[in-house]
């Protein structure tokens, strides 16, 4: 359920590559992912691809409600297992500020990879997915830069001079705050 301090973001989950289980074998079967937003408990997980091997594919779309102060969005590569329960394969935080925020039009679709981390803190594959801000969302709406370095605000930025520093200007720029 959607709150005036979160956002909804769309991510589709669309595959990964080259996805091995300690670092020697390539991953056979039963890879899924599971998407977390940052400060959260809600999960969203996709089903598992049992022939895709190390190549796995999904193409399957989520809507999760992420918390506005929140820095980064976790993709994980978990393979189901028997007994043993299921492995985490790889893992990767993916940055808001890589679909939020400068320029970026309203409701624009991103197509990212990012490299996927094992336990141990090795290399073990790439994810592919897309994310979205949706339109209406407060993200949406005001422009948010999770970095803070820009803003749809037509006020004028102040400087504050600097304590005894003489350089060039010698003023140091601030950030609205409504």
């Amino acid at each position: 359920m959607k709150n005036s301090d979160s956002r909804v973001l769309e991510v589709r989950v669309i595959s990964a590559e080259d996805l091995s289980v300690n670092r020697r074998q390539p991953l056979k079967k039963n890879a899924f992912v599971v998407i977390k937003s940052e400060a959260q408990k809600i999960e969203a997980a996709t089903t598992v691809d049992k022939d895709g091997g190390s190549y796995p594919s999904w193409d399957e779309k989520f809507s999760v409600d992420m918390p506005m102060h929140s820095r980064y969005l976790t993709a994980e590569v978990r393979c189901r297992g028997g007994a043993g329960g299921d492995r985490l394969i790889g893992s990767a935080k993916i940055p808001v500020t890589d679909f939020l925020g400068g320029l970026v039009p309203e409701n624009y679709l991103h197509f990212l990879s990012y490299r996927l981390w094992d336990y141990n803190g090795e290399r073990n594959g790439i994810i592919n997915l897309s994310v979205r801000v949706v339109k209406g969302s407060p993200a949406a709406k005001v422009g948010f830069n999770a970095g803070g370095a820009s803003c749809s605000s037509t006020q004028p930025w102040a400087g504050v001079p600097v304590a005894d520093k003489v350089s060039s200007g010698g003023t140091v720029t601030g950030i609205p705050v409504w």
